[in-house]
């Protein structure tokens, strides 16, 4: 079975130690304790393709307790940056060579960064805001409110149409690139609610029978990436020209032709870490109807 990318990272993640000082001292100066490298919020390989790692020395100001890998203490650093945002393109050929671990702590460390540098004052009073539970939090000094990391859903999902699905492709995606549909869960609404809004929003279809198939963190920032099906009613399509270049229906050979990277497919697959390629290989792969192949 296809698993989702940036998932699978193998650390404890230790919640029980994270306001623990004492603990916390002793770990970063243990013997195997290990900072992670970055290049301002990217990630830094060594010669093997591997995530780059230093000593930690001791350091207990400006790091995030990622948690413990069999037993030995991993950390990141703490990085202040004016760059936010989706810098993904280059991010991804890096991606594209490291193994699923290694892009699931990492994940972790970026959507921690970003969190913290878009959440440096209070929402509440405006005052500046420190770095609390080994990283994982950030608390006022003025007010005490406690402010936690957030993830923000998004459905992204495959419309169904007979044997056919529908792919599309938004303004600036590399070149016939298309990828499923997606959208952000609003205030109020259920992932079933917001797949057959979306779909209806930018294609202009109407969908039934929803169903879930698998999340991902997506680390650009900090989204969770929540993967459907959904059958839709008929395959005529008006599209927002706003939010989509093109949409077209692939059916099982085209999918699968994509997903080989064939150079005659109808389209070109998202990468193997993002969650639409996992969701085309399970539409092949027949998982989600119970192995109807």
């Amino acid at each position: 079975m296809a698993e989702p990318g940036f998932t699978g990272a193998g650390l404890d993640r230790a919640d029980h130690l994270r306001l623990d000082e004492q603990e916390l001292a002793v770990l970063r100066l243990h013997a195997e304790a290990r900072l992670l490298s970055l290049a301002e919020l990217d990630p830094v390989l060594d010669d093997s393709g591997a995530l780059a790692w230093s000593a930690l020395a001791g350091e207990d100001e400006g790091t995030i307790f990622l948690g413990l890998e069999d037993g030995a203490p991993r950390f990141a650093p703490l990085i202040r940056t004016t760059a936010l945002g989706q810098r993904a393109w280059g991010v991804f050929r890096l991606l594209a060579s490291m193994s699923p671990k290694d892009a699931a702590i990492w994940a972790a460390a970026r959507s921690l960064n970003e969190w913290h540098n878009r959440h440096v004052y209070c929402g509440v009073c405006g005052t500046e805001t420190r770095s609390f539970r080994a990283g994982w939090g950030r608390l006022c000094p003025k007010c005490g409110m406690e402010h936690f990391p957030r993830v923000d859903p998004v459905v992204i999902m495959l419309a169904e149409h007979g044997d056919r699905v529908l792919v599309a492709r938004g303004p600036g995606y590399p070149p016939r690139r298309y990828s499923a549909l997606s959208g952000f869960v609003e205030p109020a609404e259920s992932i079933e609610e917001a797949v057959a809004r979306e779909l209806m929003e930018e294609a202009g279809i109407a969908v039934s029978d929803v169903r879930y198939v698998a999340s991902q963190p997506w680390p650009f920032p900090g989204s969770l990436m929540i993967a459907c099906l959904a059958r839709a009613g008929s395959d005529t399509l008006t599209l927002d020209t706003n939010e989509l270049e093109d949409a077209i229906w692939v059916d099982r050979a085209g999918v699968e032709a994509a997903l080989a990277a064939e150079p005659d497919a109808p389209f070109q697959a998202p990468p193997p870490f993002a969650i639409a390629n996992t969701l085309l290989t399970r539409w092949i792969e027949a998982d989600i109807e119970g192995g109807r192949r």
